[in-house]
């Protein structure tokens, strides 16, 4: 991180991640953890220690945010150093940490930011004023709806919570009988025009309304693939192999389009026939473990960097290397009790993989989920080419082996 004693910072904390696990040891005087009651239960009880050496702020449950945000600056005030910079890394806390944030006088976005950045309707149109081509979309509250639009666009159909992340609730439509058995009253859905070409992402930092630099990724498998089970992967590519797109100026766009002062910002994107499809964006860390893929591939500190354009401060973006790396996530084929699963020490004496993480432990009970952060753990492969750290990481896949026994119901009480 760059010099100087760093400002207080209030961070949203509703899971483990590897940021907020580097957060906590860069930032042991000035780290505060924002915290949500009712998702106590998504905190684990050693990651609560690990991080008890942090002032946390518990936000309860049924009790108007403006009167906890009252209680918070009461609270924030006798702490050594108050904080007066925020971060929130969360996707599904976007609306309420952001409103927080504004309740508590810290840097926020607005409330069309978190439309613009939440909303993937909203998000689209928006992309549209910006003079960006998206794939056709329009909200849909019943089968009709879906038919009508299909009707026009044609199928294959990606439907879709405007809210929704990781593909929780996301499926691939391919003709009218698929949406007949999904209830469309639950949440608010969205459909859009499946598009082919190559899908990618991007990461970049944020400063000052400045995009500093942007890294691209890519996926060997779409995300739609990967919750029916493909291999879930992404690839930093640090070399002369990514798309022939001038992402700093397509990502400037954006951030200037939506007024983003700071921050870090994630995206996906199509490139079909030579022409850019804007996907999504999220201003908040991309998921599963892609910013680390970046620090592989560039050989820097990206979570030091990402802290410091949350401090306010311009990171000095420093590489020395030009390679790719990427995160391959670990298969969890079911929930239940794990019987046997192959160790970190093991993985880590494959080709190419630097750095191995297995959360899944004999004995634990695990539970799987249809979602694109479903995972038993996580590796990072390094390699020359994207070509070879797939390979590398299919030679992980090949060696790693979890059993998962299904959880018993007890025998009914005869009586």
């Amino acid at each position: 991180m760059s010099a100087g004693r760093a400002p207080a910072l209030l961070m949203v904390d509703d899971r483990a991640s590897s940021f907020t696990r580097y957060a906590a040891r860069a930032l042991p005087e000035s780290l505060v953890l924002l915290r949500f009651a009712e998702l106590r239960g998504d905190l684990r009880e050693d990651y609560l220690r690990e991080t008890a050496h942090l002032p946390a702020f518990w936000v309860r449950e049924g009790v108007p945010l403006a009167e906890e945000a009252r209680r918070y600056r009461e609270w924030a005030c006798e702490l050594p150093t108050p904080p007066t910079r925020f971060c929130n890394p969360s996707e599904p806390r976007q609306h309420v940490a952001q409103r927080f944030a504004a309740l508590a006088g810290l840097p926020h976005l607005g409330e069309h930011q978190v439309a613009w950045v939440r909303d993937k309707a909203a998000m689209k149109r928006r992309f549209r004023e910006l003079g960006l081509r998206t794939a056709a979309f329009g909200r849909v509250r019943s089968a009709a709806d879906v038919e009508r639009f299909a009707a026009e666009h044609g199928w294959p159909l990606v439907l879709k919570p405007v809210d929704s992340f990781a593909c929780v609730d996301t499926h691939l439509l391919r003709d009218r009988d698929a949406v007949r058995d999904i209830d469309l009253t639950t949440r608010d859905f969205m459909v859009e025009q499946y598009l082919g070409g190559t899908e990618w992402e991007v990461c970049a930092l944020i400063h000052d309304g400045e995009v500093l630099s942007a890294w691209p990724s890519a996926m060997p498998y779409r995300p739609l693939a990967i919750v029916d089970g493909a291999m879930n992967a992404n690839i930093s590519v640090g070399t002369d192999e990514g798309p022939a797109v001038d992402l700093p100026a397509l990502l400037q766009r954006i951030v200037t389009g939506m007024g983003i002062d700071h921050g870090y910002a994630h995206m996906e994107f199509f490139v079909v026939d030579g022409q850019v499809h804007a996907g999504e964006i999220g201003i908040r860390l991309a998921g599963c473990e892609i910013p680390a893929n970046h620090g592989h591939a560039y050989g820097f500190d990206v979570f030091a960097a990402t802290l410091d354009v949350y401090l306010g401060r311009r990171p000095r973006l420093d590489y020395r290397e030009r390679r790719c790396a990427g995160d391959l996530l670990l298969p969890l084929p079911g929930s239940g009790t794990v019987r046997r699963v192959t160790s970190a020490d093991e993985l880590l004496r494959l080709p190419g993989v630097v750095d191995a993480v297995v959360r899944a432990g004999v004995g634990d009970t695990v539970t799987a989920r249809r979602a694109s952060h479903n995972a038993s753990g996580h590796v990072h492969v390094v390699g020359e080419s994207i070509g070879q750290v797939e390979e590398r990481m299919r030679a992980v896949l090949d060696a790693f082996t979890i059993e998962v026994a299904p959880v018993r119901e007890p025998d009914p009480v005869s009586g």
